[in-house]
C-alpha cells in the first residue's frame, strides 16, 4: 500500500459534463462558460476545498477555478474555454486544515472553553503557510500568528483570526496534503457557428433561368444577396461533383433518362472525376473558389455535402474495385433498400480488406475541400457507415482544423443518432419534421433541452429537405409554412430550409408520399423567387429576431407556458442574466384562428410573480402590456405567431 493511500479521505464522484462516463467528450462553445459539477465528500466533518483544473489539450500547465458547495455534497464551478480547440479538465479536492481548525475554534470559544492548545495548533498551521507567503498575504498571516501567540483569553484568540481575507489567503497558500483528483476528461470546444446559425439549401444547377440548361456558380453568386437578406448564415450545397451516366435516373426518379436529363447529384462520379472534381455544367474549380469567396464576403459560409457513395462510372470503381461489394460473378452490387433499387449508385464496402486505404482516401476528400475554403460538411446518411469511421475521421480532421463543422443527416433510430453525435458530429438532423402537434413538440424539446443530450447533441431543425415534404406542409397552405418556420427558428439555435420552402412549394409526388412532385433531385428547377404568396420577408424577420436576441442562441433555456388550447403552444427563452427574455406563442392550426389563456412561468423567467411588463412583437412591431396570465388570439391568415421581447418592466 502506497503512502498516498493511507491518508486518502476525499471521494469525488459523478463528474460532469461527462458523456458515457467520459468515453466521449462533451461539447461546448468557445467564449461561453462551462459549468463543472461533482459529488465531493469525505469522512468526518472536516472542511473541504475544491477547484476545477483545466487547460488546452496541447498545453502543459493547468489553470484553476474555484468550486462552491451546492447541496447534498454536490459542488459546482465553471471555467470559460477561450479557444476553438480541445480542452482537458478535472476536479481536485482536499481538506482545508485551516478552515477546519477555525470552525472548531469558533465552537470552543462560543462554548466558553479554554483554547490555548488550539491557538498554538492554529499558529503552527499559519506558520507553514506564511513560509510561502509574500506581500500582503505575508503581512496578513504574520499578524494572525502574532495575535494567536499573544492571546490571553479565548475571544482574543478568535479575534486574531477574524480578518475576512484570511481564509482565502490560507486556501491559496496552505498545503493540499490529501488532495485527490479524478481522471481528466476531454471537452470539444467549437466555434459559435457550431451552436447557432440559419441554413439554406439549394441546388446550384437550378439557379439559372432555364429548365433545360444547368445554372452555374456564377448564377449562384447572384442569389447571395437575396439569401443574406433573408438572414441565412450557411448555404448548403448538395453534391457538386460529376454525375454518373450509367443507369442515370430521369424525372421523378424514373428508370429511363433522356440525354438531356441531368441525373441525380448523389450518383457521384464519371469519366471526368469523382469526389474532388466539379460537375462541368456548374463551372470549374476556380468558379467554385470564387463563389466561396463571394459568399464569405457577405457573411455566408458554404457547406458541402459529403456523400460516401459512387456512381458506377466513378474513377474509384476501376482504380479500387476492392472498395465495393462484389457479387460471386465479379460484378459490383448497386445500392438497394428492398424493394427499392438504386441502380445508379454503388455503396462503399467498409468491410473491404483494404479498409485502411479507403478511410485515408475519404479523409483526403474532406481535406481537399477544406483547402478550398469549406469548413462545414453535411454528411449524407452517416448511419449507414461505421460509427468508428466517423469518430476517426472527425477527430483526425479537427485535430488540424478544429473549426470544421460536421452535420449528421441521419433520420434513423434514436440511439444510432445519439451514437453519431457522441462520436463527434457537431450537429445532427432531428425528428422535428415529424413533430407537429403540441404534445409531440413539448416532449421532444424537453428531451433535447433538459436531458444529458445537451452535452453532446446539437439539433439542426430543418423544416424540409429534398427528401422530406411532410403532409402538414402539403395540406396546410401558406400558413403551414409560416408556422413551421416560426417553430424551427425559435425552438432551436440552428435551423434550416430547403429552397422552395419560402415559395410554399407543397405538391407531393402522390398522395401519402413525402417526395416532391418533379423533384429537384432529378431535374433542374429554376424559380421566380418573388412569386406571389412567398414568405421571404417573414423568414427574414424571424432570422433578424434570432440574431438580435441572445435568448435564441442556446437550447437549454426553453421553458413552456401553460396554454389552455391544444392548438396553441407558448414558451419563453432567456439569456443567462435574464436581461434578454423572449416569449413565443404559435397557433399550430394553419386553417383557422385560435385563442386561449396562457400562464407564463415568471419565476423561471427571472421575474416576480406579480410583474407587468411591456412586450414588442418582433414580427409585427406591435406592443402589448403582459403579465402572468394573458389572453392571445392568432389568425394564421394574418400572422400565426407572436415573437415577443420584454422591453421594460411596468410594475
Amino acid at each position: 500500500m502506497s503512502e498516498t493511500t493511507y491518508n486518502r479521505h476525499i471521494v469525488i464522484e459523478n463528474l460532469s459534463p461527462s458523456v458515457d462516463g467520459g468515453r466521449f467528450p462533451a461539447k461546448r462553445v468557445a467564449g461561453q462558460p462551462c459549468a463543472v459539477e461533482a459529488d465531493i465528500f469525505r469522512d468526518g466533518h472536516d472542511v473541504i476545498r475544491a477547484v476545477v483544473r483545466y487547460r488546452r489539450a496541447d498545453d502543459r500547465d493547468f489553470s484553476e477555478a474555484p468550486m462552491a458547495f451546492l447541496d447534498n455534497d454536490r459542488w459546482r464551478g465553471e471555467f470559460t474555454p477561450a479557444d476553438n480547440v480541445r480542452y482537458i479538465f478535472t476536479v481536485e479536492a482536499w481538506t482545508d486544515v485551516f478552515a477546519t481548525w477555525l470552525a472548531d475554534l469558533r465552537k470552543r470559544v462560543e462554548a466558553g472553553q479554554q483554547v490555548a492548545s488550539e491557538a498554538a495548533e492554529g499558529a503552527a498551521v499559519l506558520k507553514k503557510a506564511a513560509a510561502r507567503a509574500t506581500g500582503a498575504d505575508a503581512t496578513l498571516l504574520n499578524a494572525a500568528i502574532k495575535g494567536l501567540e499573544g492571546a490571553k483569553e479565548p475571544r482574543a484568540a478568535l479575534k486574531a483570526v477574524s480578518d475576512e481575507k484570511l481564509p482565502e489567503a490560507m486556501a491559496r497558500l496552505q498545503e493540499r496534503a490529501d488532495a485527490v483528483s479524478v481522471e481528466p476528461l476531454t471537452l470539444v470546444v467549437d466555434r459559435p457557428r457550431a451552436e447557432f446559425g440559419a441554413w439554406y439549401e439549394f441546388f446550384v444547377r437550378s439557379q439559372g433561368g432555364d429548365r433545360k440548361k444547368s445554372g452555374t456558380f456564377a448564377d449562384a453568386e447572384r442569389r447571395l444577396a437575396d439569401i443574406k437578406q433573408m438572414g441565412f448564415d450557411v448555404i448548403y450545397l448538395p453534391p457538386i461533383h460529376p454525375i454518373g451516366r450509367t443507369a442515370r435516373k430521369g424525372p421523378n426518379n424514373s428508370l429511363t433518362a433522356s440525354p438531356s436529363d441531368p441525373g441525380c447529384p448523389w450518383a457521384i462520379g464519371n469519366e471526368t472525376g469523382g469526389h474532388t472534381s466539379i460537375e462541368s455544367s456548374l463551372g470549374t474549380l476556380a468558379d467554385f473558389d470564387r463563389f466561396v469567396a463571394k459568399a464569405n464576403g457577405v457573411g455566408i459560409e458554404i457547406a458541402l455535402d459529403f456523400a460516401v457513395q459512387c456512381s458506377p462510372d466513378h474513377p474509384w470503381v476501376k482504380q479500387h474495385p476492392e472498395w465495393f461489394y462484389q457479387r460471386p460473378d465479379g460484378t459490383i452490387k448497386f445500392a438497394e433498400n428492398p424493394p427499392k433499387k438504386y441502380e445508379d449508385i454503388y455503396p462503399v464496402n467498409f468491410d473491404s480488406p483494404q479498409a485502411k486505404s479507403l478511410w485515408e482516401e475519404l479523409k483526403s476528400v474532406v481535406d481537399f475541400w477544406i483547402g478550398h475554403g469549406v469548413k462545414i460538411f453535411r454528411v449524407d446518411n452517416p448511419h449507414t457507415k461505421p460509427t468508428a469511421f466517423w469518430q476517426w475521421l472527425i477527430n483526425s480532421v479537427q485535430k488540424k482544423h478544429p473549426d470544421v463543422v460536421f452535420l449528421a443527416e441521419a433520420f434513423t433510430r434514436p440511439k444510432v443518432m445519439k451514437a453519431l453525435a457522441k462520436a463527434g458530429f457537431t450537429q445532427s438532423y432531428t425528428y422535428f419534421t415529424w413533430r407537429n402537434d403540441k404534445a409531440e413538440l413539448v416532449e421532444y424539446l424537453t428531451e433535447l433541452a433538459t436531458t444529458d443530450m445537451t452535452d453532446y447533441y446539437r439539433p439542426n431543425f430543418f423544416v424540409n429537405t429534398p427528401d422530406i415534404l411532410h403532409a402538414y406542409l402539403q395540406t396546410g397552405g401558406r400558413a403551414a409554412f409560416m408556422i413551421r418556420a416560426a417553430l424551427a427558428a425559435t425552438m432551436s439555435p440552428t435551423w434550416g430550409i430547403y429552397s422552395g420552402f419560402e415559395l410554399c412549394e407543397g405538391a407531393p409526388l402522390h398522395a401519402g408520399s413525402e417526395e416532391y412532385l418533379d423533384s429537384e433531385k432529378f431535374e433542374i428547377r429554376p424559380r421566380d423567387w418573388s412569386a406571389p404568396g412567398n414568405i421571404r420577408d417573414y423568414i427574414g424577420r424571424l432570422n433578424a429576431a434570432r440574431n438580435d436576441n441572445a435568448a435564441f442562441r442556446k437550447l437549454a433555456n426553453i421553458t413552456f407556458a401553460d396554454v389552455k388550447n391544444e392548438q396553441m403552444i407558448a414558451f419563453a427563452r432567456f439569456s443567462d442574466d435574464f436581461k434578454n427574455v423572449v416569449i413565443v406563442v404559435v397557433n399550430l392550426d394553419p386553417k383557422k384562428p385560435q385563442d386561449a389563456w396562457l400562464r407564463l412561468p415568471l419565476d423561471k423567467m427571472g421575474l416576480p410573480w406579480n410583474s407587468k411588463f411591456e412586450v414588442r412583437d418582433l414580427l409585427s412591431g406591435q406592443k402589448f402590456t403582459w403579465e402572468e396570465n394573458n389572453w392571445v388570439r392568432l389568425d394564421p391568415a394574418v400572422n400565426p405567431a407572436h415573437v415577443l421581447r420584454i422591453e421594460r418592466r411596468v410594475s
